[in-house]
């Protein structure tokens, strides 16, 4: 926390060079009025100097519109709520206190969110709720569906065409053909790390039996986790006016990945070979291997959208999540400074340690 500035006028001194000693005598009783007045005048709480002459209060450092610390939720931001969905026992949120006092960073993101995994307590909040478009954060919720609804051994039929997906939408795909067969643990890790499109239709189509149907129990999941400004229009994430998250929202979708042990590792991985004649699929996150103890989760673009991510890592066994929407410069320069902030600045925020759900 920086030190507070204050704005203080010295009183002017008496008037020199009277020699009389009869006129100073005189002056004796106004001089220790003054000097009385002064002292009360320039003293404060706790014996600090008050406001200047001016009458200026004193004044703190702001904080995203809030005068209080970088560690601190006040303000314009709420206090720290309980995390709908699966919570860690005892462990209660409270306020982090500052490990380096340090102010947060400024991004050129519209919204983010800072979250400690263990509890899902806030640490940072910009425009955390504000509906935005996700782009393809969207494949969470389709993953987190897929894999509560399917046998990740069972073997899918494939009846999309990654390569006329991708002409039709100029989106990415993992390059699927009619007439092969996958495992539902190919398509994930074709969903989730080059950001197939055509994986999300396929598994949308054999989970729900149609997308319609899919994207319907996309949003029943929402609300199962209380994501109150969160509402799926398809599996993938590609621009539609029916189609908007918040920051605090995919957070909190994030953390819900990161309990299923199938789809962390998945996120995690840098490089799969689907048990098909083409390539490897790659990840597209490039926060893998830039960024100490990353955990993976989810990137995503589209021109409305602008870049969005869910990044999770793990520094001296501590797990810290960043959501960022409607990124318009650098997502990974943003979500990197947020990510040091949380490590370095802010303790953990949650009683009981620092074990996840996942791990107990």
């Amino acid at each position: 926390m920086s030190r507070r500035r204050y704005t203080y006028t010295p009183r002017r001194r008496p008037l020199q060079g009277q020699r009389s000693a009869i006129p100073l005598l005189a002056a004796l009783p106004a001089l220790l009025g003054i000097l009385v007045a002064g002292f009360w005048l320039t003293s404060g709480d706790g014996g600090e100097p008050a406001g200047g002459a001016t009458g200026e209060p004193r004044q703190s450092v702001a904080v995203l519109g809030a005068s209080c610390a970088p560690w601190q939720r006040c303000g314009a931001t709420p206090a720290p709520r309980p995390t709908p969905g699966r919570t860690a026992a005892a462990a209660a949120p409270r306020e982090p206190t500052p490990v380096e006092e340090a102010d947060p960073p400024r991004i050129s993101a519209a919204a983010a969110v800072v979250m400690d995994e263990v509890c899902g307590a806030v640490l940072y909040e910009l425009n955390g709720e504000m509906p935005r478009p996700p782009a393809s954060l969207t494949k969470i919720a389709t993953a987190l569906v897929a894999e509560e609804n399917s046998d990740l051994d069972e073997l899918v039929n494939i009846s999309v065409s990654g390569p006329e997906f991708s002409l039709e939408t100029d989106s990415t795909v993992m390059g699927l053909e009619p007439g092969q067969t996958l495992t539902m643990r190919d398509l994930l890790y074709g969903l989730l790390l080059p950001s197939g499109n055509d994986a999300a239709i396929q598994i949308a189509e054999y989970v729900g039996g149609s997308v319609n149907r899919f994207v319907r129990m996309m949003n029943a999941k929402a609300v199962e986790l209380g994501l109150e400004n969160t509402h799926f229009a398809n599996p993938h994430g590609l621009d539609d006016p029916a189609l908007y998250t918040s920051a605090y929202d995919m957070a909190i979708l994030g953390r819900e990945l990161l309990h299923r042990p199938e789809l962390a590792a998945i996120v995690k991985a840098p490089v799969y070979q689907p048990d098909w004649d083409g390539p490897a699929v790659a990840n597209i996150n490039q926060l893998l291997g830039f960024y100490p103890g990353t955990l993976g989760v989810k990137t995503g673009y589209t021109p409305e959208a602008g870049q969005t991510i869910v990044a999770a890592a793990e520094q001296g066994g501590r797990r810290i999540i960043v959501s960022i929407l409607g990124d318009q410069f650098d997502v990974y320069k943003d979500v990197s400074e947020l990510l040091n902030w949380a490590f370095q600045s802010t303790a953990p925020a949650c009683d009981g340690g620092g074990l996840s759900v996942a791990q107990q």
